[in-house]
Order: C-alpha cells, then structure tokens, then sequence
C-alpha cells in the first residue's frame, strides 16, 4: 500500500522527540485533553508538518466537511484528518503533537503507520491524554489515572492503576504499537467532577498538563491554565454554596472521597445511586452567561 500521508514541505529536523496523543472521537469529559493540548501546542509554537491521507483513514458520511460558504460561493471545504506537529518545551526539547479525528478504519495500518514513524523520528516516550467523568468533588485535587502494556512502566508512575474492561480508543492501540517496537507508551486520564462534566474544567486540563511534564520529561509553562482553574473554583463554591440541595451534594462526595483516601484508595464506590451533577451544570452556565 503507498505511504498514507504527505511531509508539508522538508521534513523538519527532529530529535528524541516526546509525542503527545490525543484523537477526536473517543471519550474527553469537558474538553480537558482537548484544552490541554491546544495550550501546550500553542506554548510550544507547534507547527503541523504531515498530514495523514484522509480517504485511507476517515469516514466522511459520519465527519462530513465544513464548506465556506460566502454569499452563494463555496469558497473551499475543511476536511478533517490526523496530522502531526512538531514543537519545542522550554528547553527546547522536541514534542511531536498527534492531533485529528479517531481513524474511522484501518486502525491497526494507522497504528503500524505511527511506530514506523516513531522509530523514523526517534521517538523517546508516546503519551496519550483523555479526560473521564467520575464521582469526585471539585473540592479536592484532579487525579490522574494511567494505562500501559509495559507493567514495569506502570509500576514506576505516581497515578491511579484501575482494574476494568472498557471500550479502547485508539491511543490504546497505540500504545501495543509503540510497546512492540521498544518504545515506552503511556496513557493518562484525568478524572473530571461529573457535575461539571458538560462545561470546560481546567482543573483537569492543568492537572493533564502536569502530568505530561513530569511523566514525559518536558517543561511547559502552565500558570494561565491554573489560574483559570482558580477562578472556577471559585465560582463553583460561590454556587453551590447559595442552594442547600447541591451543598448536601458536594459534602457527600467530599466525605465518600477523603474516607476512601484514607483508606489508600481512590476507586469510589457509592452504595447508591451517583448523585446527579446535571442541574448543577445547567445553573453554573446560566450563571456564566449572566456574567
């Protein structure tokens, strides 16, 4: 089969790069990866320079084009499909972004397609992001989960090891990928309040970006994104504060929570019912758009 993507331009020079997974289409409670990965590519001055052939990979009866439309002129359609980019930390150390929709089929060419690649440009390390809704307060810290064939890798990482058969996305596959060509590949998930769970959380994109800084060796200025989570806190407190139902709410969730962890665990298991965080989210947009 001929090569299914196209280098924009020269290929650029690339050493022992870190690359950043996150695909469209597979589970990103509130946005958080997606929020994560637009600021660190932006704060690295990410620029794309190959674009995977879209027929191979995408289905565009269920991601139809945008077509521009101006005044009757179709003026162009946007097509959506993977693409990488390279950036720079800091420090000036190499990232390489993986951006776009899920592949719609092909999946185990796509994932032959990034190893070889991998290996190609000397890929150090592979980190997949995500973001997942869970019963947690917004009271306490963001805490990340992680996955990875390799069972020495996961061993070594500071972050939750959960035991549970769920549907993979196709960071997962990557993962085996880039794990049988001897290139450690790892996942990290945010776990996102899920009474916030239809807003954006940067709590969770800046815990994300943490994460991707510690476990994959690269140095990103953060402090914006944290300030934003700030902010929203303070404006859930201020909410949930003012409606006795929702207080009720949040210190059942704060105590099943901090119990648990003292316990040495963070698996909640609630004996009833989850409590519902969808009039919650519904107020704290109307008191966005007051504002």
């Amino acid at each position: 089969m001929d090569t299914p993507y196209a280098i924009d331009g020269e290929l650029p020079e690339i050493k022992d790069p870190l690359l950043v997974v996150m695909l469209s289409g597979w589970i990103d409670t509130s946005s958080a990866a997606a929020n994560a990965m637009d600021a660190i590519a932006q704060a690295s001055s990410a620029t794309k320079f190959l674009t995977f052939d879209a027929d191979t990979f995408v289905d565009f009866r269920a991601r139809r084009p945008t077509m521009e439309l101006r005044d009757g002129v179709n003026t162009k359609l946007v097509w959506s499909t993977p693409e990488i980019a390279l950036g720079h930390d800091i420090n000036g150390k190499d990232i390489l972004f993986l951006t776009g929709p899920e592949p719609d089929m092909k999946w185990n060419f796509f994932s032959k397609t990034i190893a070889d690649l991998s290996v190609k440009f000397g890929v150090r390390r592979m980190i997949g992001i995500g973001a997942y809704p869970f019963a947690t307060p917004h009271t306490r810290a963001v805490y990340i989960s992680c996955t990875s064939p390799d069972k020495d890798l996961v061993a070594g990482l500071p972050y939750i090891k959960s035991s549970v058969d769920v549907p993979a996305g196709m960071a997962a596959a990557l993962e085996h990928a880039l794990y049988n060509r001897k290139i450690p590949a790892l996942g990290l998930w945010a776990r996102v309040p899920h009474y916030v769970a239809s807003m954006p959380y940067p709590a969770a994109s800046a815990a994300l970006l943490s994460a991707l800084c510690d476990s994959g060796g690269i140095s990103i200025d953060i402090s914006e994104m944290r300030e934003q989570a700030t902010l929203q806190r303070e404006r859930l407190d201020q909410l949930i504060g003012g409606n006795a139902d929702h207080s009720q709410m949040l210190t059942q969730l704060e105590q099943s929570f901090d119990e648990l962890l003292a316990n040495g665990t963070t698996e909640i298991n609630f004996g009833g019912p989850i409590p519902s965080g969808d009039e919650i989210a519904a107020e704290f947009e109307k008191y966005l758009r007051e504002r």
